[in-house]
């Protein structure tokens, strides 16, 4: 994976992530709501896995957010 691929999927990451801790959810929470799997979202949150679109889509639903809302990662510093 190249660096500028890397770099987004941990600014994605953090993002979900302190979308997560922000609203008191746990992984197991979230995942539930998403329709998604606990291990899998955590590597998300970790920058260890790209999110694909679905995968944004299902999290921006659980969110109660817009798509383009939680791939807004202009604001997220590594």
């Amino acid at each position: 994976m190249n660096s500028k691929i890397s770099e987004r999927s941990k600014r994605i990451g953090l993002k979900v992530k302190l979308e997560r801790t922000k609203r008191g959810l746990s992984q197991e929470k979230l995942a539930e709501l998403a329709d998604l799997n606990k291990g899998s979202l955590g590597a998300i949150e970790r920058g260890q896995s790209s999110a694909t679109i679905e995968t944004l889509e299902k999290l921006a639903n659980a969110f109660g957010m817009e798509f383009n809302e939680l791939i807004d990662i202009s604001k997220f510093e590594l």
